[in-house]
């Protein structure tokens, strides 16, 4: 028998053995990661953010983890529940505090029943229950792990409802270089692409990626300026500190890429990505100055030519955004897992989530027929 305990800070739980349990160097899963959110005061409670992460133990061996947080608001998940909160509030129940079983701010999909090859079905199974007992040990409304591998997936199904959503990522079959990704597509977004980057370098852009461990204390202060400055101007509080993009550098110097923008020779744009063993994730953007293509360059085109130079498998921008689709990014469907403690919302939510995911069904269809590549996959 395993034995489950929940922790209120990952600094409870050793550095090597968490990160023995992640797959592929996942960067968003990593000790790093997750430990400097809490202590660069990213994650805090005011903010709607409680570590409560889940360990299974054979001993003094840590068997199986999940990252884990006691949720005052639905802020920073990326699968929207606010109308499952009004919905408890019409009904004269409390809907927060809900546990969470994700990363925070990071839409990206991996696992989060984090387990050793040996016995992963049997360990993937106590943490569900452990997590449905820690509900009903504290009287929480549900329970949610979002953006789930297929294996995850697979252990949370049967009671617990199923949403999906739609992503767009980009997949290398093993381009040569950016000129052979070029020819995968029609000639019409082939075209578009060229002339958009060609528009840049004619007037004065340059672009160059550098390894966040490589960055100068002024080059962090910009990437969090540029970061904030985003944010701030779409009316979004930027949750993360400046303390915390110096942490990484520190910490997963590595993993972690910046593409900077230069108009004739000045800093004027940046973008921030982290990298795993076979993928790459783009994450943040800002940009002091406006040009027309330089969000694709600096966020899409930078990254899908840093994956070929390196041979990463998959690139996955971030969340939402049809316009990636031009620019050969194709839709993936990403899932989540919803326990509702209380009988009747879980059931009056579930024929809400049939509606919705076969709308979706639709919608994923629609989008294929507008695949940029000559063929449809890539």
């Amino acid at each position: 028998m395993l034995r489950a305990r929940f922790h209120a800070s990952l600094e409870e739980v050793a550095r090597d053995d968490w990160n023995a349990l992640v797959p592929n160097r996942h960067p968003f899963l990593s000790h790093e990661f997750l430990s400097g959110l809490e202590r660069c005061g990213c994650i805090r409670p005011d903010l709607g953010w409680q570590p409560h992460h889940l360990t299974l133990w054979r001993g003094s061996e840590l068997m199986a983890a999940a990252p884990c947080y006691l949720k005052g608001n639905s802020h920073g998940e990326f699968v929207f529940d606010y109308a499952w909160a009004e919905a408890y509030e019409r009904m004269g129940l409390s809907y927060y505090p809900k546990l969470l079983c994700a990363v925070p701010y990071s839409p990206v999909v991996g696992p989060r029943l984090m387990v050793h090859a040996e016995h992963a079905d049997e360990s993937r199974a106590q943490l569900v229950r452990a997590l449905c007992d820690e509900v009903a040990r504290l009287g929480l409304s549900s329970a949610h792990a979002n953006f789930l591998g297929e294996a995850d997936d697979a252990a949370l199904s049967g009671s617990w409802l199923a949403r999906g959503d739609w992503q767009f990522h980009w997949t290398n079959p093993g381009y040569a270089d950016f000129a052979a990704f070029l020819g995968a597509l029609n000639a019409k977004r082939r075209k578009e692409i060229r002339r958009e980057r060609e528009r840049l370098a004619n007037s004065g852009w340059r672009f160059e990626r550098r390894r966040g461990g490589e960055l100068s204390a002024e080059e962090l202060q910009y990437v969090y300026f540029c970061y904030a400055r985003t944010f701030m101007e779409k009316g979004n509080y930027p949750a993360l500190t400046a303390p915390f993009f110096e942490h990484l550098s520190r910490t997963l110097g590595d993993r972690t890429l910046v593409v900077f923008a230069r108009h004739e020779g000045e800093l004027c744009a940046m973008a921030y990505f982290l990298e795993g063993d076979d993928a790459l994730y783009g994450r943040y953007w800002g940009s002091e100055r406006y040009a027309p293509g330089l969000h694709f360059e600096c966020c899409y085109y930078q990254g899908i030519a840093h994956c070929i130079e390196q041979g990463l498998a998959r690139f996955e921008p971030g969340a939402q955004g049809e316009h990636k689709l031009a620019r050969g990014f194709l839709p993936v469907r990403v899932r989540s897992r919803h326990w509702l403690a209380d009988a009747r919302m879980r059931s009056a939510i579930a024929r809400a989530s049939e509606r919705e995911a076969h709308w979706l069904e639709g919608y994923g269809a629609s989008l294929l027929e507008h695949s940029p590549y000559a063929t449809r996959e890539p």
